[in-house]
């Protein structure tokens, strides 16, 4: 795999068992880290290839705040590959999933996670391929069970069920991360995001003919198929929000084949680690920054903040040319991101990424009966602790943006000396 990082950690110390793996690469949360030497494994264990929005934004050649323009940019003109290769740089063999250092990453996990693997499926009725990241929870050595929520992988499956048949899929784990980028973000239902990671790396992009698949290269890739029929308990496991999600019967997995790569490292995003929130969350600013647009053209930036879990807090930037603009943001990111449970709007002389900048701006900009609005009795995300048994939840919007008819009132002094 690609690393975007000139400072890589390298642990040489033999770690006694996966859970002391994790427990080593929860102490470094915004490094690429390197554990060399697990006990009964020959494979190193890799975290934190892009924890940082400076990794990211290296990896698919832009600037941190040229991130959203760049996702969108690749959505709207994917490249579609016409390079292939095949596994001659890989050992295959029938799965045995005890070969690889998957981890445990907390103590009342309800076993070893797989954390980043991107699945790619098929479309059953359309033939349309699909890669989206899953947790995957180990059974034995060839089963795993998989949690899929209801986006494209969980139509397939739904289409496969009524078919009778189980559902091909490939595991690709170890990827550049421009390739995981794009297999996270949300794209047109008839898209493959391999065409959009293509876009990020300037058509360079080489697929592995798998199956009926089209795979990228990566050090570890399984084939297997979702049984339509088998579901067994899946959890707990420790999401975004660093709480533990609910036990839920899910499909399981029955693996059969793997290739591994001769020098091949298990790459493993911590739950609730800063990988983990940015590759989830990262991508859906670009849905964010659509729809602010279509009410306030001059949005500038939109950033789902760290603080937020990459999930429940967005800061809007926007050049506000008339009162009212600001709320007209706030209610086009709450309707864009279902999920989203606070939002800020800010004016272009706040730094969205600095989150003491942005509380400058609630504290100087804001009075609350008129610049707070507050949205009762709505759906949220149900990655939020405090939401009701419904799904529903209370919304907040903030208005930091400065005033029109005051604005010499607002003049940063600083800035001009």
């Amino acid at each position: 795999m690609k690393i975007y990082d000139d400072n890589i950690i390298e642990i040489t110390d033999e770690l006694s068992d996966e859970f002391e793996v994790a427990k080593v690469l929860r102490q470094y949360p915004k490094d690429t880290v390197i554990v060399k030497n697990v006990k009964g494994f020959d494979m190193p264990v890799i975290s934190g290839i892009c924890n940082t929005r400076e990794k990211i934004a290296k990896s698919i050649n832009c600037e941190v705040s040229e991130i959203t323009e760049k996702i969108i940019e690749a959505m709207e003109k994917p490249v579609k590959v016409d390079k292939f290769t095949d596994f001659s740089d890989y050992e295959t063999s029938d799965v045995d999933l005890d070969k690889i250092p998957i981890l445990t990453h907390y103590k009342r996990d309800g076993g070893a996670y797989i954390t980043a693997g991107v699945v790619f499926a098929r479309d059953p009725e359309t033939g349309i391929q699909n890669a989206s990241i899953h947790r995957m929870m180990v059974l034995d050595n060839k089963r795993l069970v998989i949690r899929i929520v209801p986006r494209n992988l969980y139509t397939y499956f739904q289409r496969a069920q009524k078919l009778g048949q189980d559902l091909e899929i490939a595991i690709a784990i170890g990827m550049d991360p421009a390739i995981l980028l794009a297999s996270t973000t949300s794209i047109p239902i008839d898209y493959d995001e391999m065409d959009v990671a293509n876009a990020f790396k300037g058509g360079n992009l080489e697929l592995i003919k798998c199956g009926n698949l089209n795979v990228p290269q990566a050090d570890i890739i399984l084939e297997g198929k979702i049984s339509v029929t088998e579901t067994v308990p899946e959890g707990p496991f420790v999401d975004l929000t660093d709480t533990y999600d609910i036990i839920r019967d899910q499909p399981i997995i029955n693996l059969e084949t793997m290739h591994i790569k001769n020098d091949a490292v298990y790459h493993a995003i911590i739950p609730a680690g800063f990988e983990h929130k940015l590759l989830q969350g990262l991508p859906q600013e670009p849905r964010i920054f659509k729809a602010v647009k279509n009410a306030v053209p001059t949005v500038e930036n939109v950033v789902l903040t760290e603080g937020g879990c990459c999930w429940l807090h967005a800061v809007v930037s926007i050049r506000k040319q008339t009162e009212g603009d600001g709320k007209n943001a706030i209610m086009a990111a709450l309707s864009a991101h279902p999920s989203l449970k606070h939002c800020v709007v800010v004016d272009t002389d706040v730094n969205v990424f600095d989150a003491e900048d942005v509380e400058y701006a609630i504290s100087t900009r804001v009075k609350g009966d008129r610049d707070i609005m507050i949205v009762p009795n709505v759906r949220g995300s149900s990655l939020d602790p405090v939401a009701e048994s419904d799904g529903t939840t209370t919304k907040i919007g903030v208005d930091a943006t400065k005033s029109l008819k005051t604005l010499e009132k607002f003049e940063r002094v600083s800035f001009g000396e």
